[in-house]
């Protein structure tokens, strides 16, 4: 008989206001052959990600998936605790992060995040085929998304309203001079903005916006940063988008050109599905070489990997 009451845990806390949407094309996508859900989903997760895991679940498709939101509806959890815990369900393989490059009329270019999600603990073999038949179906010409004049501005797309460029100054200045306004840890001085100009200019040229330079910047950042131009230096080379591809024919009007990859988790640096094993790139694969991760949320993570270690052994079982 179906199961008609979900456990408590698992129940999405009341709201008098429904939860946000994401703008089309953006937020939570449910990944294919999931199982039916009952009251044992998750059960075997820490309490934490437990909880949060059963949120989620209940989310329709295209709601919004940024930390900052699901921190809103989540009142025992900060964003902190809901970005440990996404980590650690990728790591578990329920979700993966994924972005698409959207080329439509006009030549407008833009990035569609998505997030995958999957009731069913699955692989890294898994997710691998359905990025790769992500990208197949990508392949395949559909209408651009169009925003709705009244849809929300969420976090996971567009982290604040992009500021005027000061007169005189490029737009790659002007996102990195308002480093320091979204976290102060990153002011930079005018001088220090002018050395890093030309390789904030490059990401421009590779697709993205402002919005978008500043929320990888600032993603993850350690506890104490002691030089903020070295450290926007070294992000900037290291977490640079990939060349956006050259159409040898341009597209008809409506047949936008695509490109989707996988991206981290925890800090957003995007790569193919191989180079993300658990949906982590290597830094945040390997809490004990980087600065990132807080010793609270070790013991968790510890609980997940043992949990995900006993799904891989029934997976691979007969």
């Amino acid at each position: 008989m179906a199961v008609q009451h979900l456990s408590p845990a698992l129940r999405a806390p009341a709201s008098s206001r429904p939860y946000p949407m994401a703008n089309p094309g953006y937020g939570k996508r449910s990944a294919p052959d999931q199982q039916p859900r009952c009251s044992a989903d998750f059960m075997l997760l820490p309490l934490r990600e437990r909880n949060i895991a059963g949120f989620i679940d209940q989310l329709p498709d295209g709601a919004a998936m940024d930390v900052k939101g699901l921190a809103k509806q989540l009142p025992l959890y900060g964003q902190q605790a809901v970005g440990s815990a996404l980590k650690a369900l990728s790591v578990a393989g329920y979700l993966r992060r994924v972005r698409c490059l959207v080329t439509g009329e006009g030549g407008q270019v833009r990035w569609v995040f998505r997030t995958f999600w999957s009731r069913t603990a699955r692989d890294n073999e898994w997710w691998g085929a359905l990025m790769a038949a992500e990208v197949r179906r990508a392949a395949v010409p559909e209408p651009v998304p169009v925003a709705a004049p009244a849809a929300p501005v969420v976090p996971e797309q567009r982290a604040q309203e992009p500021e005027p460029v000061a007169e005189g100054h490029s737009p790659a200045y002007a996102a990195l001079a308002q480093l320091g306004r979204v976290d102060a840890r990153l002011a930079l001085s005018a001088a220090d903005c002018a050395v890093l100009e030309p390789l904030a200019a490059e990401w421009f040229t590779r697709g993205v916006d402002a919005d978008y330079l500043v929320r990888a910047l600032v993603a993850g950042l350690p506890a104490g940063v002691g030089s903020p131009v070295g450290l926007v230096r070294r992000r900037l080379t290291d977490k640079i988008p990939p060349q956006v591809p050259t159409a040898p024919v341009p597209p008809a009007p409506g047949a936008p050109v695509r490109r989707v990859m996988m991206e981290c988790t925890k800090c957003g640096v995007p790569g193919r599905a191989e180079a993300l094993p658990d949906g982590l790139c290597r830094a945040c694969r390997e809490p004990g070489q980087g600065a990132t991760d807080d010793a609270a949320e070790l013991p968790a993570e510890r609980d997940v990997r043992t949990y995900v270690a006993g799904l891989r052994d029934l997976l691979k079982a007969p």
